[in-house]
């Protein structure tokens, strides 16, 4: 997910996000690893940490609050983020096989905020999520990690656990907002070229 312009100190309840990591190109919509259920997690080691620094690199190259390893090409059920929540507030993390929780009856409330995606960039439109999400996983040595929030948190845990499972945003969309998603994108397609943001 694209970022929005300003600063807080983040917050890390499971500890920082891997750095020295290599900026990659961003896997777009289209390619049949953004369209399909990632493998699980299931080995814990420098590569996968080296993994996650790279996916680090690009998310902040790219000036976004979240990445899955998918969007880098990469068939595995894992995501980096760094998102603050409606007070302002960042946190930081990574997520491997990531099980999404989100309110139910009286407490669900949508936020129809914009989104946009890292994958099919330069465009925005509304897209209606719950306002609160949490997420439960795993982290880089395997030990369980949970995280929670509202506001663009909410949303960026709910898209990046979504890239996950083979979806992208615009599966959600409505076809007239998937158009003008398309249009949007498509004014802005040579602001991105295929190497973006690794060139």
């Amino acid at each position: 997910m694209p970022s929005p312009d300003d600063q807080e100190p983040p917050r890390a309840p499971h500890g920082t996000l891997p750095a020295g990591g290599t900026v990659r190109p961003i896997t777009r919509w289209g390619a049949p690893v953004m369209h399909r259920t990632q493998q699980p997690v299931t080995t814990y080691d420098e590569g996968l940490r080296a993994l996650a620094a790279d996916m680090v690199a690009t998310m902040y190259a790219a000036d976004g609050v979240g990445l899955a390893a998918c969007q880098i090409g990469v068939d595995l059920a894992m995501f980096v983020f760094d998102c603050p929540d409606d007070s302002g507030r960042h946190t930081v993390g990574v997520v491997c096989n990531p099980q999404l929780g989100l309110p139910e009856g009286r407490e669900r409330q949508l936020d129809e905020s914009e989104e946009g995606c890292l994958s099919f960039p330069g465009a925005y439109v509304e897209c209606a999520r719950p306002d609160q999400a949490s997420v439960i996983g795993t982290g880089l040595d395997g030990e369980p990690v949970a995280f929670s929030g509202d506001g663009l948190l909410a949303r960026c845990l709910q898209h990046e656990t979504d890239h996950t499972r083979g979806t992208v945003f615009g599966d959600r969309l409505s076809t007239k907002l998937r158009k003008r998603l398309q249009k949007e994108h498509d004014r802005a397609v040579e602001d991105y070229p295929p190497e973006w943001p690794a060139d």
